[in-house]
């Protein structure tokens, strides 16, 4: 990601989030206020990452000095999905900003939109609900004209960087444990395919390496029945909900393809520890995993496969894709995964709304998509009070400049119809499956 920025390309990282804020007596001043807060309470808000003659550094800006960028400005409902756009696409300069900056739209006197962008390199998936979760405590502590009185985090983020390099060790010691997961990865990895091709893709139009694009997204959703098939499926396989979805993902994108050697990915936590839970900050990365549709007879024998590379992948979590691709026999140039489909979970049914303490928060779309890879799942599976399995749904996430929508639509559907047929208990070969993919209509 810091190098991403170096080339210009920080945008395709931002994290954002906006949330419509409503109730009685609601001050701009004071959210101002809950933000800085939050900022000084979480180190990797208040982070810059400039370079050195060693290449990044953290370096960690007193609270005293942080100056989070908050601006108030005053919009009308039609203005505000343009003027959200426009703020949550900007830049950060990581050398010198912080890598959060927030926007208070007001809409007036008991409504406003609080806008927030984060870099990634300071935050995940996970930090965001922490995030939240601390800004309404400020806000309704400085509300009451208080300091907000949350517990002291056990651990701060720099705490995890360091324990994290001592667990690694160096390169330059061959029985480290970060030389071994690089010596996994690149006797993995030797001989795969450089790069998929897609059927009804246009010319890919040169772009800076690692910049992502314009997107957009299909939705997916599988019902309750299927969702509870699918756990059945997995646990007579001895594997989970995620390892069927992703083999299902691998015969997908090896018939869309026309490649039975693929190489998806995941995002893994990295929150290996409960006192990790609460902090704001980069734990997550991306795990490679190389199916080999051609070397499975049958779907339980390929999802055995996949059950397999998935332990062996989420084992070695830690090989920076920078250093990887410079031990692949490939040019650098070439992404290292083209496929990443990620589960994340989830409650049953999303409310609309929640309120505190008088204050009703209601999640705004930002209205921004970027595609970083070309094709991504974002699935949450969810389940009701009683922890019964109420459904699967999600997005599909593509490159507008790279597929039609109506290509999309066609390969959503065939994920669909893959993931539907193993809920089935089919157990028959893996080769007609990948017999090809049906052209979308022009």
């Amino acid at each position: 990601m810091w190098y991403a920025a170096r080339a210009g390309n920080s945008g395709d990282w931002n994290v954002a989030r906006a949330v419509r804020l409503a109730g009685p007596a609601l001050r701009p001043e004071v959210i101002v206020a809950a933000i800085d807060d939050v900022v000084a309470r979480h180190e990797p808000l208040r982070t810059r990452y400039p370079r050195t003659a060693s290449g990044p550094a953290q370096v960690i800006v007193p609270v005293h000095e942080a100056e989070p960028r908050t601006d108030v400005v005053a919009v009308t409902e039609a203005e505000l999905p343009r003027r959200l756009a426009e703020f949550t696409a900007g830049e950060f300069d990581l050398d010198t900003d912080l890598p959060l900056r927030a926007r208070l739209y007001v809409l007036g006197p008991r409504e406003v939109v609080l806008a927030l962008v984060v870099h990634h390199i300071s935050i995940d998936g996970r930090s965001v609900a922490p995030l939240l979760r601390d800004l309404v405590t400020a806000y309704l502590a400085r509300q009451a004209g208080a300091a907000p009185n949350w517990p002291p985090l056990p651990v701060d983020y720099a705490d995890y960087t360091l324990w994290k390099h001592a667990q690694l060790g160096d390169y330059s010691d061959e029985w480290s444990r970060a030389t071994q997961q690089l010596r996994y990865w690149a006797d993995t990895l030797a001989g795969r395919p450089a790069v998929l091709e897609f059927p009804d893709a246009r010319p890919r139009a040169p772009r800076r390496t690692g910049a992502a694009g314009a997107g957009a997204v299909v939705a997916v959703a599988f019902g309750a029945d299927v969702h509870r098939a699918l756990l059945d499926r997995a646990g007579a396989a001895g594997a989970s909900l995620f390892m069927v979805l992703q083999t299902a993902f691998a015969v997908a994108v090896g018939a869309f393809s026309g490649s039975a050697d693929v190489t998806v990915a995941t995002a893994v936590a990295g929150r290996d520890h409960r006192l990790l839970d609460d902090l704001v900050g980069n734990f997550a990365d991306d795990v490679l995993m190389r199916v080999r549709l051609d070397r499975a007879a049958g779907a339980e024998e390929l999802l055995d496969q996949v059950r397999r590379v998935a332990l062996a992948a989420f084992a070695h979590p830690d090989t920076p894709g920078r250093r990887l691709k410079r031990c692949l026999l490939q040019d650098a140039t070439c992404p290292l995964f083209q496929a990443t489909l990620i589960l994340q979970r989830g409650a049953a049914v999303r409310p609309a709304a929640a309120a505190h303490g008088g204050l009703t928060i209601t999640e705004v779309d930002t209205g921004v998509v970027r595609a970083k890879h070309d094709l991504e799942f974002g699935l949450v599976d969810r389940y009701d009070r009683l922890g019964a399995p109420a459904g699967i749904d999600g997005i599909f996430i593509y490159p507008t400049a790279l597929f039609e929508r109506a290509t999309a639509v066609a390969f959503v559907e065939l994920f669909t119809a893959t993931v539907e047929l193993l809920a089935t208990g089919y157990r028959g070969p893996v080769a007609p499956l990948l017999s090809g993919f049906p052209a979308a209509p022009r």
